[in-house]
């Protein structure tokens, strides 16, 4: 056993035995950066004392059903540490080193915990601190209450959160020499809330750090640019309160009102801490969240570095000068990573239109240059149209409907410099699309739907039929042409967009010119009454037949009885064993059969489909019975809903004639049209699940083939790889370490909570720098989706899978796609952080007739379950009960 180490000594190999606080300051002061001296007491001193005395709380602290019980059972683990005492040995080794070190001079005693300072979680404030610590007794009495703090409340439910096994932690505990700060604080060396990797953001009060990092103090602030050393902001902050160390140990407080106009770093400090941070970023290659003390004769001491583990990754542009990227996946209702071989399908997607403009990328399975997967995310690099006069206009105008939060923010960036109109004579892009739009017939399709409704219907069957046709294989096919296949087929997708797409606008055209010809006689909101109930939405239509097989279940005493009593895996098993009851087992096939193919997150096609694994709609359907339906019934209140929007047409249409028949005639017309042909917006998504669906299963065919030749472990782990990773395969490459490893890091990204939907090159967030304007009353605003307004208890909801909604609770989600609509059909209103007024979920709960708004910043932060609120969908607002 290796009791003691000095810092000096630990490499970066001795995570388990120093922890991660120990082992950064140990690469720090073999880099010969400014780090107090010091020892640490490894891990094998904490399990010589510890042992095996907490083995059976372990299973109390991982699987504790709530805060009291993790409290409970942390609180027990905590008393049996502080009542073992160290054996002698141990006792000895301490009291000799720390002679040796400090003479009886204060020392600082850290917590260096293994699971600390990783990349994804820094484990901050997580475990204990001692400061001024002087003598034996005190230090041996340090280290025992920082190994006790390894099982406080906040660190095992910190462990429980990141998926840690309490079991594979344990605590090594730093002694350094004690640095009396004359002023301390900390330095982030990328700016945290913005991002941006070319600014340091120091905050600093007089005294220990302890004030800074505590809260205890409103410290002053400088945002720094890394780059030209220019301080870009300095805020000063009130600094009333002083800790610092006490005669004969620990820590005292001082009042020091009068002193706040002064700063307490001077620009020559500053600029010089922000020298040091870019030493320490250089050393570990990554941005660094690093606490920092100057001493009375003013030189900087560093006590401890850790990764800022919240920063979204960098985009990796090879294009000059600032870029803006905008995430297509969020804004298609993904919050959640998506899986490799997800990513390669919508890179060959990419490929198909920019092949279909003319513009063939040079690597058709990378996708067009302007795509790019960060943080497994896939966001559009929009720079080129932001910078053009014609197509500024257009995508500000798009966004507007479809994601006005990023619209906002388009609109700001057009302001920078950086950003100014380069005007491209000719309009070539616009020519390239123009040219695409003709060859691929959509103005004529536009022109057929609108002459005669019952065309687009045809031709969106036929769509339908002929794309059936051309996904299947002969069974017996080999996985590399299967690839050829998939490669293929997703290289066509595109044009199913084309062939559905055209229909849904003539629609919305014709909803345009409503509002053109009824601007003096339709009042706010009118015209979106026309939209409630629309037919022909196959969304809706899903979510109504999950409704109507769910009332056959509720009118079937055997089916009700097993799915009220069982639990979802068993209902799934009984599923798959065809042992449910009749009626649920044939309806749910049948639903199935028409819908199976769909899924959450199905844009991902490494998500499993309904077909795959309908545990989902099992829980929904179980959550429908268990609801009183004697006054829900959403087929009804469909259909209610669209009498009342053919009678806001009757309305409209009686006002107009008052003024001029012919224009009301002509109102009445393009009305009717956006009842028959808006409705088909959801349609091109139902073709594209199908294909996805489709090829997901020719991929498990591949996985299958790869796994029996023990390249892979198991057939679904296609998915963590892309084509040319399954190709190399085919070749004999095995993939399972490669697997492994996108596997970890894709369970890292399900934990982000946080997505920018738009991200500059440098890794700002854009949204992050504009000042949010709050109501007066203090309203939380958004834009406005669905017109009413509803008072109800709020249920956030972040992940549609096993959710439950009572009826007329306000769901509140980061975005939704049509798997969540299932949760619509009960729900009182709708509150989402992204979107427009044209975006999936606004159109959906138009249909539905419930209250919604829409791209409310923070909303499922800022809102919680069981809150009372009032969601107002004309206003755009959302007022929280006090």
């Amino acid at each position: 056993m290796t009791l003691l180490v000095d810092l000096s000594d630990i490499d970066s190999t001795m995570i388990n035995a120093v922890g991660g606080k120990a082992l950064n300051l140990g690469i720090m002061s073999s880099e010969e950066l400014p780090v107090p001296g010091g020892f640490c007491v490894t891990t094998d001193a904490y399990h010589l004392v510890v042992a095996d005395q907490l083995d059976d709380l372990m299973g109390k602290l991982a699987d504790a059903p709530d805060a009291a019980a993790v409290a409970a059972a942390a609180e027990e683990a905590r008393r049996r540490v502080l009542a073992i005492g160290p054996p002698d040995e141990l006792r000895t080794a301490i009291t000799d080193r720390y002679s040796a070190l400090a003479n009886n001079e204060p020392v600082a005693i850290r917590s260096s915990a293994t699971a600390e300072d990783l990349a994804y979680a820094s484990f901050a404030g997580q475990q204990d601190t001692y400061l001024n610590v002087i003598g034996s007794v005190a230090l041996l009495d340090a280290v025992r209450r920082c190994w006790a703090s390894l099982w406080t409340d906040r660190a095992v439910s910190y462990r429980n959160a990141n998926g840690i096994d309490h079991r594979s932690v344990a605590l090594a505990v730093v002694v350094q020499r004690m640095i009396d700060a004359a002023v301390a604080g900390v330095m982030f060396t990328a700016n945290p809330i913005t991002g941006n990797r070319n600014e340091t953001v120091i905050d600093a009060s007089p005294g220990l750090g302890e004030a800074v990092v505590s809260g205890a103090v409103n410290p002053d602030h400088f945002v720094v640019n890394s780059i030209d050393h220019r301080i870009v902001t300095r805020r000063l902050g009130d600094k009333r309160m002083m800790i610092t160390s006490r005669p004969g140990g620990g820590t005292e407080h001082h009042d020091l009102a009068g002193r706040s106009s002064e700063a307490c770093l001077e620009d020559a400090h500053v600029l010089q801490l922000v020298d040091l941070g870019q030493r320490v970023q250089r050393l570990y290659g990554a941005p660094q969240d690093t606490e920092w003390a100057l001493d009375s004769a003013g030189r900087f001491w560093l006590t401890q570095a850790r990764p800022i583990t919240t920063l979204y990754p960098l985009a990796r542009t090879h294009r000059p000068g600032l870029r803006v990227l905008f995430c297509f996946s969020l804004a298609q209702g993904l919050t959640r990573p998506i899986t490799p071989m997800g990513i390669a399908a919508i890179r060959l997607i990419g490929t198909s239109v920019a092949t279909e403009l003319k513009m063939p990328p040079a690597q058709p399975l990378a996708g067009p240059p302007a795509m790019h997967a960060v943080g497994q995310r896939v966001y559009q690099d929009v720079t080129s149209v932001l910078r053009n006069r014609i197509g500024r206009r257009a995508v500000i105008a798009i966004f507007g409907v479809m994601e006005a939060r990023a619209s906002a923010v388009l609109k700001k960036l057009a302001e920078w410099p950086e950003f100014s109109i380069i005007d491209s004579p000719g309009h070539t892009m616009l020519r390239h699309i123009a040219a695409a739009l003709v060859r691929n017939k959509v103005p004529v399709r536009v022109a057929i739907g609108l002459a005669n409704p019952e065309w687009a219907y045809r031709g969106i069957a036929a769509t339908e039929r002929r794309l059936r046709r051309s996904l299947t294989l002969p069974a017996n096919v080999t996985a590399s042409p299967r690839l050829d296949f998939v490669e293929q087929r997703l290289g066509e997708v595109f044009l199913l967009v084309t062939r559905t797409v055209p229909y849904a606008a003539g629609g919305y055209s014709m909803l345009a010119a409503s509002r053109r010809l009824l601007r003096d006689v339709a009042q706010p909101g009118e015209l979106q009454e026309v939209l409630r109930g629309l037919p022909h939405n196959i969304t809706t239509e899903m979510d109504l037949e999950l409704w109507e097989l769910t009332e056959e279940i509720r009118d079937d005493e055997v089916s009700r009885k097993i799915f009220t009593e069982l639990a979802v895996p068993d209902l799934l098993q009984r599923y798959r064993e065809r042992a449910l009851p009749a009626v649920a087992q044939r309806g749910l096939q049948a639903f199935l059969r028409r819908f199976g193919h769909r899924a959450v997150a199905e844009i991902d096609l490494g998500m499993p489909r309904w077909s795959d694994d309908p545990s989902h709609l099992l829980g929904v359907i179980s959550n429908y019975l268990r609801l009183d339906a004697s006054h829900l019934d959403p087929v009804s209140q469909f259909r209610a809903g669209g009498a009342k929007a053919e009678s806001m047409i009757t309305s409209l249409t009686s006002r107009a004639a008052e003024r001029s028949r012919p224009r009301a005639k002509l109102a009445g017309w393009t009305l009717r049209r956006v009842r028959q042909l808006a409705g088909l917006r959801e349609t091109h998504k139902f073709p594209l699940a199908l294909a996805f669906a489709a090829m997901r299963e020719h991929l498990r065919a591949v996985g299958r083939e790869l796994a029996a030749v023990k390249v892979l472990d198991q057939a679904d782990d296609v998915f963590f790889l892309d084509l040319g990773d399954a190709r190399r395969g085919l070749a004999g490459e095995d993939l399972r370490t490669l697997v492994a490893e996108r596997r970890k890091a894709y369970e890292q990204e399900l934990k982000r909570r946080h997505i920018p939907r738009l991200l500059l090159s440098d890794g700002t967030e854009p949204e992050a720098l504009a000042t949010q304007a709050a109501q007066a009353d203090g309203a939380l605003v958004g834009s406005p989706a669905s017109t009413g307004k509803v008072t109800g208890r709020a249920r956030v909801v972040l992940e549609p899978v096993g959710a439950h909604l009572e009826p007329g609770e306000i769901l509140v989600a980061p975005s939704t796609d049509p798997g969540w609509t299932p949760l619509f059909l009960t729900a009182g209103g709708l509150v989402m952080e992204m979107g427009g007024s044209g975006s999936h979920g606004a159109v959906v709960a138009r249909e539905y007739g419930i209250p919604a708004v829409v791209g409310v910043p923070d909303a499922t932060h800022k809102i919680e379950t069981g809150q009372l609120i009032t969601v107002d969908g004309a206003a755009g607002s959302i007022q929280k009960s006090r």
